[in-house]
């Protein structure tokens, strides 16, 4: 970790570099999103509900994913621009250092600007958590934190699955933005206002459900589950990244420079 540490503050000093950029860039990504939060108020001002699902309801739906997604961009943002890394050779040059080869790619883009869109999340959790109106206790706080975990490992994994594709495509896949960007969307509102068959991959092929529906439901009052077992639910992230750190292993065990 102090390795890790030290990338962090090496990549942060270079993109500090031009410093009116970055942080117009983080004040940028701090605005955008808001765009979306705005276009769910209108919604909710317009309808008043969503499937039995109030304005604050969605807004914590809105807001935890956007949480994770932004941490998993910010810190696995390596795996997203892996590609290149192929492409170029860059990877053999991993191989040949005496460190792990998951630390380097984490550590070789860490995009910071990112804060901004993570400043921007937590605004509007803390805004849904007040307007939300649960009874909170330990076990409730601590599933709270448990989501945000468990989300930013299902990204992370994504981009994991992104980037051990690029072993055999060269060229990252177009296909695994649906998995991020395209996905984070629908993640965003609860699962129940979809079909059958969008709540059937969320929960069992990417578990989003798990993360953002499931325990909201058990924050709400609306499932009468055990209270451990529901705080735990989200750290079904963990169950799916574990399979991508094995595709990730088969694909580095396969590797073949491209001999730039």
């Amino acid at each position: 970790m102090k390795l890790y540490f030290k990338y962090i503050i090496i990549l942060l000093k270079s993109q500090l570099q031009y410093k009116a950029s970055f942080y117009m860039t983080v004040f940028t990504q701090f605005l955008t999103p808001f765009t979306a939060f705005a276009g769910i108020y209108f919604l909710f001002e317009r309808f008043g509900s969503i499937d039995g699902f109030g304005m604050y309801e969605v807004f914590f739906c809105f807001a935890v994913i956007g949480v994770c997604f932004s941490i998993s961009t910010c810190f696995a943002r390596g795996f997203d621009s892996f590609p290149n890394m192929v492409k170029n050779a860059g990877f053999d040059r991993v191989l040949v250092r005496p460190r792990g080869v998951i630390l380097q790619i984490l550590g070789s883009n860490l995009d910071l600007k990112r804060i901004g869109h993570l400043m921007q999340a937590i605004i509007v959790l803390i805004i849904s958590i007040v307007g939300i109106g649960i009874s909170w206790d330990i076990m409730k706080a601590l599933t709270v934190l448990n989501m945000l975990i468990g989300g930013s490992l299902i990204f992370t994994g994504v981009y994991m699955l992104q980037a051990t594709a690029a072993f055999w495509t060269i060229d990252g896949l177009e296909a695994a933005n649906v998995l991020t960007h395209g996905m984070k969307e629908y993640a965003s509102y609860p699962l129940s206002i979809f079909p059958k068959w969008i709540t059937a991959v969320f929960t069992f092929i990417i578990p989003f459900g798990v993360i953002n529906y499931l325990p909201l439901q058990y924050l709400l009052g609306r499932t009468t589950g055990n209270a451990f077992f529901m705080m735990m639910v989200p750290l079904g992230g963990i169950v799916f990244i574990l399979p991508c750190l094995l595709f990730w292993r088969f694909g580095v065990r396969h590797y073949k420079s491209t001999g730039s």
